[in-house]
């Protein structure tokens, strides 16, 4: 024993349990039992060896199983009293024998039930049927306490009989496992003179102790759909099985599943939990009321355990439809991967788990005293005493000292996520008043008071809002929600000084698209730096806002500001995508919807980023073009599992990218222009990748719920649309070389291997500089250029007074036929001109060859990169054409229109 005295001796610490005292005393043998199991590793193993032990000295299997759980119940009050064990070691070896207790009498009864009535037979599969038992709160987590009770639910997989022998009784299946469940819980429960196994509590199974004792699956989906409330997804989150085969685990998981998790962020569950945790607290208020001389509530009191399971599950059923990590039983696991994830501060977590082990300690020792399930000092101060004893104090003042302060920090964390924000006072629009025909009037002098400079056009929208039919269909609930968030919304925009007109419908818009999904209002309520955020993106961009009203499950990412603002880690966005479409693999459903969420998230973190000003346009097109390539590649990957008699595990298949994903000049709504290369002998290869090269289309094009990646052109593959989907890579390199039209160099110019076969890339880059290297006659050159970027200006007239960015003269396609001319012309003589670095590096160097006059390159340069950004903050406010007035580019354009009458006049 790892004491300073021994166990025989009055003043050791276990004997401060009354429990142990009267268990040892009754019996002189038990000292030495007590002492050699407490120098054992308990496991299952050992309580099967300690229960057969008792069995061979004529003790029924109850009676043997009571007297193991009180051996083992001793050696853990010595082993935690004496320092020997931690919290982890009682919890999972209490949690352990309980799992013990209910197989081994599982086992026994069902043993004794089908002699007497044969085997449980399903109805339709014709397989035998068993119970599967439930654990159900910590002992679901493996987290039990050492006097608690256990509370179990009973299930099975489907209806039928039994099939009985010579002299067996017929039963359905139902009435043989409710039968088979009472036998168990009277087992493991039942009160003789050796005690009892563990209490059982069955009120969280369906319809609760009014509801049948066993249930179906069938029925337990059914009741899940049409009864299951918010509380019991709390429940269900801890639901583990006990007993059962694999398959039929994983059966009853995927009922369970879609009950616990949302597939979207359900921040609704907040005012929920909220509820349920008001209910409790009544219930100890109504408790210390009528029991005054009662102490600490470690459970259920304010910062106490109940608050930290909370704090721990609210992430969990908020998150754990979209992050499957988040689904584990255990509350300390579950804050570990909080913290790692960055959704808990990790100082805070430790914290968290501090105090929860130190809760957790003084709850066992309240159980310690007498082997009674309680979480509340005792009224005696002798009694309370010793438990601060027990915790290594000399007095409760003293181990109130570190308790208090635990308990404190817990509740402040609490109030941090669940105080009811609700509660601030604020001033509210009357949701009455505005469906009426004066409601106008109203709105518009609260907006003048809130110093709306158009307030007559806002209030006027505001009132045609909520009248509208989706506003007032919704409950009263949501109307309160929503006119929370239009006045909260109001004063933030109050105190903007610009945009407030453009803004007010943009935000209205996306209200009434996310009105009837409660978790989404529940966010903006429940964070109100979140709308803060969300208004000053719509502020912004009429882009962004449209964005968000067709993505609103991205209103998670504006929870974080610190998040937001990360610059982008392509390595781990890809493992993890990678490994989530591999973890998915065979539900393409679920797999296209990953896809969208990932990309669409990391798309709104540099939407965010670029509205604030933290992105050039260059670094932008930049990271918009990486994560691209990223999931071009996943897709590829991904679309080739789903291929059946693929010949290879990994396809030697390549996308190149052409236009502004070759260019690496991506911007947020743009196509993709790529073709498809195959390196393969085999002669199944073409048809195989044609129908990867399909597939692949169809994944990035597809509309799911969760929207559509990306729309895919591929008419620059050889011989345009009259040409095969994919081509092998000696085709494409006779093509290019011998049938190519010059505006297919042209376009080469900006291509590049994107995403696949590494070996397919570097031969296609070797194609590509060979192409680009040819020489040309620079007359014929010049005229095709010419002729090609005529047929194009007058296939895109501008007919307005504005001048148009991308189409008219000295614009930007103009700058990108003179880089492809140069490059064209003298690629031949300087190898330098084919790096894919882009329009203005490309200038920069022609001017640095003095191919061009080098100041002119520069300046010609700079126009580029002033009209990108002109046309990428125009397409940020929605409009499709990129035009703006001509005084404010007429000076910036003189360069670009220098350069062109230097080439081509």
């Amino acid at each position: 024993m790892n004491s300073s005295f021994a166990l025989s001796e009055p003043q050791h610490p276990a004997l401060r349990s009354r429990f142990l005292s009267r268990w040892l005393n009754a019996k002189s043998t038990r000292m030495q039992e007590l002492e050699n199991i407490t120098q054992l590793s308990l496991s299952p193993t050992v309580f099967g060896e300690i229960l057969q032990n008792e069995m061979t000295q004529g003790a029924n299997l109850a009676a043997a199983m009571r007297r193991t759980r009180n051996l083992v119940l001793s050696s853990l009050i010595v082993r935690d009293l004496t320092g020997l064990a931690k919290l982890n070691d009682i919890v999972t070896a209490i949690s352990e024998l309980a799992d013990f207790v209910v197989k081994t009498h599982l086992q026994h009864l069902m043993t004794e039930m089908v002699a007497l009535h044969g085997q449980p037979m399903g109805e339709e599969s014709g397989e035998v049927q068993e119970l599967i038992v439930l654990g159900m709160g910590k002992l679901g987590g493996h987290e039990l306490n050492v006097s608690s009770d256990i509370d179990l639910i009973f299930c099975y997989y489907e209806n039928g009989e039994t099939l009985p022998g010579p002299g067996q009784r017929e039963l359905s299946n139902h009435e043989f496992f409710s039968r088979l469940g009472k036998k168990l819980i009277a087992a493991i429960s039942e009160i003789t003179e050796d005690g009892f196994s563990f209490r059982v509590d069955m009120a969280l199974r369906p319809n609760g102790n009014s509801g049948p004792l066993v249930a179906s699956f069938s029925m337990v989906e059914d009741y899940f759909l049409v009864q299951g409330r918010e509380w019991e997804r709390y429940a269900w989150v801890k639901a583990r099985a006990i007993t059962g085969t694999a398959n039929h685990i994983a059966t009853l998981d995927k009922i369970i599943f879609p009950f616990v998790y949302r597939r979207y962020l359900d921040y609704g569950v907040i005012d929920s939990l909220r509820n349920m945790h008001h209910q409790i607290r009544a219930e100890v208020i109504r408790q210390e009321t009528r029991h005054p001389d009662r102490g600490i509530n470690v459970k259920l009191g304010r910062g106490g355990i109940r608050e930290v399971e909370f704090l721990a599950q609210v992430f969990q059923l908020i998150r754990g439809g979209r992050e499957a990590i988040l689904r584990d039983r255990s509350t300390r696991q579950t804050l570990i991967t909080l913290a790692e994830k960055g959704i808990l501060d990790q100082q805070v977590v430790v914290q968290l788990m501090q105090a929860y082990t130190f809760l957790r300690d003084v709850e066992h020792r309240l159980q310690y005293l007498d082997d009674t399930q309680t979480h509340i000092f005792p009224a005696k101060l002798e009694d309370q005493h010793i438990v601060a004893q027990m915790m290594g104090y000399p007095n409760v003042a003293a181990l109130n000292t570190i308790l208090i302060p635990h308990m404190q920090f817990v509740a402040e964390q609490f109030d941090a996520i669940f105080k009811d924000k609700s509660d601030k006072q604020t001033e509210q629009l009357d949701a009455p008043n505005l469906s009426d025909p004066d409601a106008v009037e109203t709105i518009e002098l609260h907006l003048q008071s809130l110093g709306f400079q158009e307030a007559k056009a806002v209030a006027q929208r505001l009132a045609s809002t909520w009248q509208s039919t989706k506003m007032q269909s919704l409950s009263d609930a949501s109307q309160q929600k929503m006119t929370g968030l239009i006045n909260q919304a109001l004063t933030i925009l109050s105190k903007q000084t610009e945009g407030q007109t453009e803004t007010v419908p943009r935000l209205l818009d996306f209200l009434e698209q996310i009105a009837r999904r409660s978790a989404y209002l529940s966010l903006l309520s429940e964070f109100p730096h979140a709308l803060e955020r969300l208004i000053r993106m719509m502020n912004a961009s009429d882009w962004a806002a449209k964005f968000l009203s067709r993505h609103p499950i991205l209103l998670d990412e504006l929870l974080d500001e610190s998040v937001l603002h990360q610059a982008p880690d392509w390595d781990a966005f890809s493992a993890e995508l990678g490994q989530k479409l591999q973890q998915q693999d065979g539900d393409i459903e679920m797999q296209l919807d990953t896809l969208r969420e990932m990309h669409h998230a990391l798309l709104f973190r540099l939407l965010a980023q670029d509205l604030e000003g933290r992105l050039s346009v260059e670094h932008l097109a930049d990271a918009l073009s990486k994560l691209a390539d990223i999931v071009v590649d996943a897709v590829i990957q991904a679309v080739w599992q789903s291929i059946p008699n693929r010949h290879r595990a990994t396809p030697r298949f390549a996308v190149i990218a052409y236009g502004k994903l070759g260019g690496k000049e991506l911007s947020y709504a743009s196509d993709l222009d790529v073709i498809f290369l195959y390196d393969d002998e085999d002669q199944e290869a073409p048809a195989l990748y044609a129908k990867l090269a399909q597939r692949f289309i169809t994944w990035m094009t597809s509309h799911t719920s969760s929207g559509v990646l990306f729309d895919i052109d591929i008419a620059l593959r050889p011989d345009g649309a009259s040409g095969l989907m994919v081509s092998s890579v000696n085709s494409f390199e006779r093509y290019q070389e011998k049938s190519a039209w010059l505006w297919e160099h042209q376009a080469l110019t900006r291509a590049r291997f994107c995403a696949g076969d590494l070996e397919i890339g570097a031969k296609f880059e070797q194609i590509r500089e060979t192409v680009l290297r040819l020489p040309r006659d620079h007359e014929a050159l010049k005229s095709e250029v010419i002729s090609m970027r005529k047929k194009m200006r007058e296939a895109n007239v501008n007919r307005t007074d504005l001048f148009d960015l991308k189409h008219d003269h000295g614009g930007m396609i103009d700058i990108e036929f003179m880089v492809q001319y140069l490059v064209l012309r003298h690629a031949h003589d300087y190898p330098e001109l084919t790096g894919n670095i882009g329009n203005i590096a490309l200038l920069k160097r022609c001017g640095e060859l003095s191919l061009i006059d080098s100041t002119l390159a520069q300046e010609t340069a700079n126009t580029y990169r002033v009209l990108r950004k002109y046309q990428h903050n125009i397409r940020l406010q929605g409009e499709e054409k990129a035009r703006v007035q001509t005084e404010k580019v007429v000076q910036v354009i003189l360069a670009s229109e220098a350069l062109w009458e230097v080439l081509f006049m």
